[in-house]
Order: C-alpha cells, then sequence, then structure tokens
C-alpha cells in the first residue's frame, strides 16, 4: 500500500522574486540633463541623493520585521555618483529571505519595509534637491 507524507518542507514552494525597482518617469531625459549641470550642482544633487538613500535606510531599519536583526542591521545604500544613483535593500547571500518578508508567501503574510520606506521618500526627494540647489545658486 502507498502511504502519503505528511509534514516536511515540501508543502509550499516560494518563488524568489527579483530586486524592487523604482522607475521614474522620464528618469532618461533628466539624467541627460544633470551630465550638464555644472560640477558644483552636480555635487549638492549628489548630496540630496545620499540624503534621500539615507533616510530610507533608516525608514526600512526602523520598520523591518525583526527576529535576529539581521535585516535590520544589514540593509545598506550604495551608490553610482557619476550616475547619481543609489540603490538601498540587501545584498548578503543569508539576507535573501526579505524578499519573503516584503512580498509574503503563500503561509505568510508580506510585512513590507522597503517599498513604503521608498514611497514616503519618494515625495520628499524633490525637495530634497531644491533645497541643496538653491543653497549654491546666486
Amino acid at each position: 500500500m502507498a502511504r502519503s507524507r505528511r509534514g516536511g518542507r515540501r508543502s509550499g514552494t516560494v518563488r524568489r522574486q527579483g530586486p524592487i525597482q523604482v522607475d521614474i518617469v522620464g528618469l532618461d531625459r533628466l539624467t541627460a540633463q544633470l551630465e550638464d549641470l555644472p560640477p558644483e550642482i552636480r555635487h549638492v544633487c549628489s548630496k540630496a541623493l545620499k540624503e534621500s538613500a539615507e533616510a530610507v535606510v533608516s525608514d526600512v531599519k526602523g520598520t523591518v520585521k525583526v527576529d535576529s536583526h539581521n535585516l535590520q542591521n544589514s540593509v545598506k545604500a550604495r551608490y553610482q555618483n557619476n550616475k547619481l544613483r543609489a540603490e538601498v535593500g540587501w545584498w548578503d547571500a543569508d539576507d535573501d529571505y526579505a524578499v519573503y518578508q516584503e512580498f509574503g508567501t503563500k503561509k505568510m503574510p508580506a510585512n513590507p519595509s522597503l517599498g513604503p520606506a521608498l514611497e514616503q521618500e519618494r515625495n520628499r526627494i524633490g525637495d530634497r534637491v531644491k533645497t541643496e540647489v538653491r543653497r549654491v545658486l546666486p
């Protein structure tokens, strides 16, 4: 007689999703315009970008689900200053479960922290850039 196996870890399969991306409409045009800016303006735009990225990191640290503190301690920002680009997230191999926290699984509800932090900062970055640019303009 055949037996069925109960329990075990095969009961639910979760496919890993890629990183969260925020697309900004008109970014290509803005990037081209930023490349033509004087160096001091590019510098303050970079400063505003770093402030925004660090604000996202701080928000995520405050809202990510805390168990072992791993996700809280390892979220970080990386920068490509020549492109005025920042990425915020988890890149260590032992942080791959962050996607499950963010989006949930069949058996675990989503507990997003990165998405809401990005959305909140999206409303602030324009003001950050304006403030920094106004400081250097005559």
